[in-house]
């Protein structure tokens, strides 16, 4: 039963994440930065996710969420050690299919697929025909053994996806750091972005290949910036029609995201009109 959703400007697919930290349970997955950042720009929000009673989804407030009911919510472990980040999964909550979208977003303007963890049907694309559709592939490229522990994979099917969408977010590290996958989707794909972190991004459109820089800043926290980047990159480029000036504004945007903790990295307004305002040189 659907319950009475009012039209959205942006529409996040996927699951919110339960976070384990040394400081407790955090709400995390890219919906919830992204969602976060939307809002911030200004935008009406919507969710369709799969979230258990173990999720405090008040800093969500403001969002229409429809919620799949699960048992327990998407949840993920990170341990820093010498080999780089170790990854466990404990749970998935329940996938999500076209049964789950309700009609009043079917033709919301702007639809941001962002899977953590297999749990988006990639058909979901298809249905889908008046609305800029960006994704963050990240969840399709993540497998995990019977422990948990969460391991890299290819994306399957990716060509049905990357050539059929406005634009395609990933970072380094979700490749594996795999430069000919890279190259192979920015010739597969409309328009490919690739995040590397301090090192800001790279834009592949039409042949042509950006870079844009990161503002220098003192980094606390990266967890989401690569998800506040995306949304940022999918707005702008949805608003001004330039895909060079999103690359640099979102490239903008997440860097000062990094100075602050978790969701508290979520843009100010004044750092959205800040980045506005800057001029490409």
């Amino acid at each position: 039963m659907q319950q009475n959703f009012q039209p959205v400007d942006y529409l996040l697919i996927g699951h919110v994440a339960v976070d384990l930290t040394p400081n407790g349970k955090q709400l995390g997955g890219t919906v919830s930065y992204s969602a976060l950042t939307a809002k911030a720009m200004g935008l009406k929000v919507g969710m369709i996710t799969s979230v258990g009673e173990d999720a405090n989804l008040e800093l969500l407030n403001g969002i229409q969420i429809y919620n799949i009911p699960t048992t327990h919510s998407t949840t993920f472990e990170n341990i820093k050690t010498e080999n780089g980040r170790k990854q466990t999964i404990h749970h998935q909550a329940t996938k999500i299919s076209l049964e789950h979208i309700p009609d009043v977003w079917k033709n919301s303007p702007i639809v941001h697929l962002a899977p953590i963890a297999q749990e988006v049907e990639i058909d979901l694309i298809k249905h889908f025909n008046k609305s800029f559709i960006g994704v963050t592939p990240q969840g399709w490229m993540r497998t995990w053994d019977e422990t948990g522990q969460v391991k890299y994979t290819a994306w399957e099917n990716s060509e049905q996806v990357s050539g059929q969408v406005g634009g395609v977010v990933l970072s380094l590290e979700d490749v594996n750091r795999d430069l000919e996958k890279i190259e192979w989707l920015a010739s597969h794909t409309n328009l490919l972005c690739v995040t590397e972190g301090e090192a800001g991004c790279v834009l592949y459109w039409h042949g042509d290949r950006r870079r844009f820089r990161a503002i220098e800043v003192n980094e606390v926290d990266a967890t989401g910036a690569g998800d506040i980047f995306a949304t940022a990159f999918f707005i702008r480029l949805h608003q001004t029609k330039d895909v060079w000036e999103a690359g640099r504004f979102a490239t903008s945007l997440a860097s000062y995201s990094v100075t602050r903790v978790g969701l508290n990295g979520i843009p100010t307004f004044e750092e959205i009109e800040h980045c506005k305002m800057e001029v490409l040189s």
